[in-house]
């Protein structure tokens, strides 16, 4: 398929309206998913699954009778604190703060059942806004890296189309370029998601979104905003060749003539990040684990200090969860994904279609 017929257009689509279309894209798809990513953040905790040596059983028993969560950046004496008072509660009782999805060692007032379930109890125990915690720094960092994102895949895939297929719609160059792209947006967004992660914490103890990264900053230092930007890689990179490979597969099955057809962006968005979600689900949990640090599962298995590197956190949450545990919120990340990654493309893709139309209409009538 010719460049110039992609999405009806001409190839004049500059890289400013990539950018521009990019931008509105990104900032739309976190703004409206937002409440859902909560969640997606506070379900679905790892607990020990069997007991671990030297560790009290009340401590390694099963899910649903207790856990007990500590946030990482709380000062040392206060988590030694925190845990002697976890050993004295009951068993149930817990402690401390907690990431609430993929979390090591979970609140039991932070466990869902659903979505819905989630939201309901999170807005009635928490307050109307506690879903809406640190939405402000996603779309702060959301602008600049969905324009870069979307700018470089654009221009990657219409260069490495040109020279391995002439022209025409390559999947190897689509998976290339949705990589490289990642690299750039993942470089922006990794910081805006530490510091998101810890604000939708149950408990969290950050007031604002400027404490969260002031109090980060001085006791873990500015490593830490991206101690799990390898991690994210890893994870981002597959994630993204699959979704942009799935993603223009399904345009070619449903809309071969790639006009501007908004019901089949949003199809082919919602499949492809189903389908990458899914995939990548492993990968998502050691990076939250690696964004969080809870103190308590990583003593749990005897780690000391932050916990860095994908092949650790690997090991790490296999310790305390098993294979088992690398699924952790998978039908959450699935449910989150899909409406995603379909308000993405087909926000996207509309004000890609807008703007150039727009530029034409005002070239042809000077």
């Amino acid at each position: 398929m010719e460049g110039e017929e992609y999405e009806g257009l001409p190839s004049g689509a500059s890289l400013g309206t990539h950018m521009m279309a990019g931008a509105v894209a990104g900032i739309m798809e976190h703004t409206v998913m937002y409440p859902v990513d909560s969640v997606k953040e506070k379900r679905g905790g790892l607990c020990l699954s069997r007991p671990l040596r030297g560790i009290p059983h009340f401590l390694s028993l099963p899910f649903e009778e207790t856990c007990f969560p500590i946030e990482r950046t709380k000062l040392h004496t206060e988590c030694h604190k925190r845990l002697s008072n976890c050993r004295r509660n009951k068993p149930g009782q817990g402690a401390g703060s907690v990431t609430r999805m993929q979390s090591l060692q979970p609140d039991p007032k932070a466990q869902y059942r659903s979505v819905y379930e989630a939201l309901k109890k999170i807005v009635l125990t928490e307050g109307f806004w506690r879903p809406l915690r640190g939405i402000n720094v996603t779309m702060l960092g959301a602008g600049p890296a969905h324009a870069m994102y979307f700018a470089c895949y654009e221009k990657m895939k219409k260069s490495l189309s040109d020279t391995i297929q002439h022209g025409g719609n390559s999947h190897l160059a689509n998976g290339i370029a949705g990589s490289v792209a990642t690299l750039l947006h993942d470089a922006v967004m990794n910081p805006a998601e530490v510091v998101k992660q810890r604000m939708q914490m149950f408990n969290s103890p950050y007031k604002s979104v400027l404490a969260c990264v002031r109090t980060v900053q001085k006791t873990e230092g500015f490593s830490a905003f991206y101690r799990s930007y390898t991690t994210q890689l890893t994870m981002n990179v597959p994630f993204q060749a699959i979704h942009f490979i799935t993603y223009e597969f399904m345009q070619e099955q449903i809309n071969p003539h790639r006009e501007y057809n908004p019901r089949s962006h949003i199809v082919s968005g919602a499949v492809a990040g189903a389908v990458a979600a899914a995939a990548t689900t492993p990968l998502d949990v050691c990076k939250t684990l690696l964004n969080t640090q809870e103190n308590v599962a990583l003593s749990s298995v005897n780690i000391s200090g932050h916990l860095s590197g994908m092949v650790n956190a690997f090991k790490t949450v296999y310790q305390l969860g098993g294979v088992s545990g690398y699924f952790r919120g998978v039908q959450a990340r699935v449910i989150y994904q899909m409406p995603s990654t379909a308000i993405a493309w087909s926000v996207y893709e509309f004000f890609k279609y807008f703007l150039t139309k727009h530029k034409l209409e005002k070239r042809t009538s000077l």
